[in-house]
């Protein structure tokens, strides 16, 4: 008879965004994307620091796993392979088809090959390969402590899907069915990936800078192109090859064709100035985003009749999308989980291989839980590599301290506690501002991020007292969904507003995140406003940081006035 596995490691590894998640009889020991440790932004190396720390909070060995969960199966790149060929029945499609099969095939040899690197380091665990949309799904709808819902999840590629509607049953034993599927080449991620590669950032990385910029474009422009080169269909949508051709899997193969181009504008270099097209081209494929989501989520109420919609993927981050979908009113509730992107996939594909075990042990550390990953409180602090900082040991009454730097217009680096899951700080590895101070905005992506000056930066609200600011009519704990404002926001606050009207919000309860709520119910009471500007601890290009080290750095490098590191005030 197999054995019920007991202790299960989660692993998104050898792509983008690894991370590891731990379960010890069902209950989430912890989870960590690798990049807060080695400190290189998306790495797609093995997880090995987090790894190590999972194993040390467990006090177990990589002896004692029982299985290890990968977020792919390998066997399904594999049959995209001779289906591919089925391109070569098109004349828009034929230049690709062998090309695309060959890619496909390739990455399935390659995983197979990475899970047998995965299986010698662990010897006693069996390494279970997971569907990858299943292990979103499972993410998305764990975390969030529901019954039952509707699950939607949109990405660039997981194995051959691109989007699937699920729907997710029982908050012990969480388990999700899918009830239709999307295969690539129609991809929604993928589309937005080769037009922000087109207009000169990095695919995979800067998709939020694009939709940052479509608020100061006119989306009219090239509005009949997406609607063409995107197509909704009864069932979902359809990509024109004409425009995007299909992916291959291998380099050298363009994501945008030569009439995209001609009908749009030249591949922007990172060097060059930002022209009108390019806005307007950032503001037409955020705007096809937006719809197609829409419609998506319309086909989940249907095939579902869910009254709540839990959203996964990468497409997921949009926050300007899901704001969309919540405006629509299809669903009474809508939940994206703090990692809805591939890290997230890590603590997916251990609750897979749980469920699929019948342990009869519920599961439990998952739902509304985001400070998953290492904290560093009681450790002693040693500046010597940092001769120019100094420090000093706060009292008891550090939320009023910190607040009251706050409301002098101080910035402020936060680091405490757990370290956040997913591509947001939450409120333990943030930089904090008051939205009242002139200018705010202006300095902050000038001296202290390091970014274009269009990005906006997004504010956390006492959650009791969100309805005075934000329009969003629900609560939002992990900052992934964009909320318009009242009018007390266009009068009091302003810099938290977008060109667009809205605001990507995160709102905070006692429960949550004691030490914020108590910051923001001071700063609240001596300027009036329970609002401040959170934006992460790091600057353009680095990871969120993930240790003192990698904060300390983020202090001496850039322009903050202070950090806050575990009670410690740290100054120039």
């Amino acid at each position: 008879m197999k054995r019920t596995p007991s202790v299960v490691l989660g692993l998104c590894s050898y792509t983008h965004d690894s991370s590891a998640a731990l379960l010890v009889g069902g209950e989430l020991i912890g989870f960590v994307e690798e990049e807060r440790l080695s400190e290189q932004k998306h790495t797609k190396a093995y997880p090995a620091r987090a790894v190590a720390w999972l194993l040390d909070q467990a006090k177990l060995t990589a002896a004692d796993v029982d299985a290890v969960a990968y977020n792919f199966r390998p066997a399904r790149y594999l049959a995209e392979s001779p289906a591919a060929l089925r391109l070569a029945l098109s004349p828009a499609t034929r230049d690709r088809a062998l090309a695309r099969a060959h890619g496909f095939a390739k990455v399935a040899v390659r995983t197979q090959r990475r899970l047998r690197l995965i299986g010698r380091q662990f010897p006693a665990a069996r390494v279970a390969p997971v569907l990858h949309h299943r292990a979103h799904q499972l993410t998305a709808f764990a975390a969030s402590g529901w019954d039952e819902a509707a699950v939607l999840v949109v990405d660039s590629l997981g194995e051959r899907q691109t989007t699937t509607i699920a729907r997710g049953h029982d908050t012990l034993r969480p388990r999700t069915r899918t009830l239709e599927a999307i295969n690539d080449p129609a991809s929604l991620g993928y589309v937005y990936g080769a037009v922000t590669e087109h207009l000169g950032w990095r695919r995979g990385d800067e998709e939020g800078t694009v939709m940052a910029l479509a608020a100061l474009g006119d989306p009219a422009r090239f509005r009949h192109l997406f609607a063409q080169a995107v197509r909704t269909t009864a069932t979902g949508f359809h990509i024109d090859p004409a425009y995007f051709p299909a992916r291959t899997l291998t380099s050298g193969y363009e994501r945008t064709s030569r009439r995209f181009i001609a009908e749009t504008c030249p591949e922007r270099h990172p060097s060059e100035p930002l022209a009108e097209v390019h806005r307007d081209l950032a503001a037409a494929v955020q705007e096809r985003t937006e719809q197609v989501m829409v419609h998506l989520t319309r086909r989940a109420r249907v095939l579902t009749g869910s009254r709540r919609l839990c959203v996964g993927g990468g497409v997921a981050t949009n926050c300007v999308s899901i704001g969309r979908i919540i405006e629509a009113g299809v669903f009474d509730e809508v939940f994206v989980p703090p990692a809805p992107g591939d890290a997230g996939t890590a603590i997916g594909a251990s609750l897979a291989v749980h469920v699929d075990g019948r342990s009869p042990r519920p599961v439990a550390g998952v739902a509304r839980t985001c400070y998953l990953g290492p904290s560093y409180e009681d450790q002693p602090l040693d500046l010597t590599s940092w001769p120019g900082l100094h420090q000093k040991t706060l009292g008891i009454e550090t939320a009023e301290f910190l607040a009251d730097q706050l409301a002098r217009g101080t910035i402020v680096g936060l680091f405490q506690g757990a370290v956040e899951a997913g591509p947001r700080a939450l409120g333990n590895r943030s930089i904090l501002a008051s939205p009242l101070e002139p200018g705010v905005v202006e300095r902050l992506n000038a001296t202290v991020k390091f970014r274009e000056p269009f990005r906006p930066f997004a504010p956390m609200v006492l959650a009791e007292r969100a309805v005075e600011f934000f329009t969003l009519g629900q609560q939002a704990p992990y900052m992934s969904m964009a909320s318009g404002v009242t009018d007390k926001v266009r009068e009091q606050v302003p810099a938290i507003v977008h060109a667009n009207g809205t605001s990507r919000l995160q709102t905070v309860t006692r429960s949550q995140n004691p030490f914020m709520h108590a910051v923001l119910a001071a700063f609240g009471r001596r300027t009036g406003v329970p609002v401040l500007i959170n934006t992460s601890l790091n600057v353009k290009g680095k990871p969120i940081c993930g240790t003192p080290e990698m904060a300390l750095d983020c202090l001496a490098d850039s322009g903050l006035d202070a950090l806050l590191l575990e009670g410690r005030w740290i100054t120039k």
